[in-house]
């Protein structure tokens, strides 16, 4: 037989069954009754820079499930939510006795709400952060795009990048996010706060004089250098200092506290900062920005600016604490979240006098929105609201 007939023997069942397939493809498309278009609000199923073959997958699959069943909301969440396991998820947990830690329980959550979910995230830049290609090309607070001189210095003293060796060799870790609201006030939680195997606090919420109601152990304690407790005496001493940046002065101000320096050039910040932090640099870490970004773009819906700072496109740091939560904890809980504005009287923050009414519309964050992103979360039993102000 000629080559050129052994080519077409090859080549002719192929092309039969290229039709076939492309032909089945377009009759199903044709029972469902639609064509996919993709418009700006749709999920790209164009592969994005570091996005793998998976991430492209699921938004293929969200994409689909928008256009032929209304499956998921615009952000890639399950639209019908509830707290209810999933026969899966039942069979994995259900055994498990009440109170026992469950391994991959907020992950698998978090997941069956919202397949594009991505376990996989640090929770601390480490001497390697430069591989972080979500993070890389975007500029503080969405990435670190420009200061990787300046962490690269800062993690060089900081030596150190987890949690400590006694909560990273735990096989399941619970966590919870105390947050600063005044709803924490005459809850009587505290025991139960210090429970948690992580707690995490916020800025410069304090513990002495409140441990009844909102607990006395700290695991770490996220802020940003206007949010940083400005009085050494208030830190508590079995704590990790972790930094949160939200625009790029705020490392020349970390690398400053790491190394001792005097404070220089505060002309930056929008209120006054502290001017030294009592933490050895073994106990400071640098907070993976990608939760930022992350919260604001995928979870919230948030608008992307280009990728830079805006009006309304920046998460809160208890929003972006969970979020942080939800990647590197097996259970999450929270308490001290929600500003009820139908209580102007009530008090803002468990530790002050100022009242709810003291709330202006912030020109960085949309409450609203960040407000029903955290409610999905609590009505699928992603996480657990312990004061119900969510």
């Amino acid at each position: 037989m000629k080559s050129s007939h052994k080519l077409l023997f090859v080549l002719c069942p192929m092309l039969v069954l290229g039709f076939i397939y492309y032909s089945s493809g377009k009759l199903h498309l044709h029972v469902w009754g639609q064509k996919p278009q993709i418009d700006s609000e749709s999920t790209l199923i164009v592969p994005t820079k570091g996005q793998s073959t998976t991430e492209l997958e699921v938004d293929v699959a969200l994409t689909v499930g928008q256009i032929v069943g209304s499956v998921y909301d615009k952000q890639g969440f399950l639209l019908k939510l509830d707290g209810k396991l999933s026969a899966e998820l039942a069979y994995k947990y259900g055994n498990l006795s009440e109170g026992v830690c469950k391994p991959g329980y907020a992950a698998a959550k978090m997941t069956a709400i919202y397949p594009k979910f991505m376990k996989p995230a640090p929770m601390f830049l480490d001497r390697n952060f430069k591989r972080l290609a979500k993070v890389s090309s975007y500029l503080p607070p969405f990435g670190f795009k420009t200061q990787e001189t300046i962490i690269d210095i800062i993690l060089t003293a900081t030596k150190n990048y987890g949690l400590g060796q006694d909560v990273d060799g735990l096989i399941c870790k619970r966590c919870i996010i105390v947050g600063n609201g005044g709803i924490l006030a005459n809850k009587s939680l505290g025991s139960r706060i210090d429970d948690y195997d992580i707690v995490v606090r916020l800025n410069e919420a304090p513990v002495t004089g409140f441990g009844k109601d909102v607990g006395t152990k700290t695991t770490m304690r996220i802020t940003y250098p206007e949010g940083a407790i400005q009085k050494p005496e208030r830190y508590e001493k079995d704590s990790l200092f972790v930094f949160s940046a939200f625009k790029p002065l705020d490392f020349k101000w970390l690398r400053q506290m790491v190394f001792r320096e005097k404070l220089r050039g505060t002309e930056g910040f929008w209120k006054s900062v502290a001017r030294y932090v009592p933490k050895e640099p073994t106990e400071m870490r640098i907070l993976n920005p990608y939760f930022i970004q992350e919260a604001a773009f995928q979870f919230i819906g948030l608008p992307l600016n280009n990728g830079l700072m805006g009006k309304g496109n920046i998460p809160t740091l208890g929003t972006v604490a969970i979020t942080m939560a939800l990647h590197n904890c097996d259970e999450v809980a929270v308490a001290g979240f929600g500003y009820d504005m139908n209580t102007p009287h009530a008090p803002l923050h468990y530790y002050e006098t100022v009242k709810m009414s003291a709330i202006k519309e912030s020109w960085t964050h949309n409450i609203s929105k960040e407000k029903e992103f955290l409610r999905k979360l609590v009505k699928a039993n992603v996480i657990t609201d312990l004061t119900n102000g969510i």
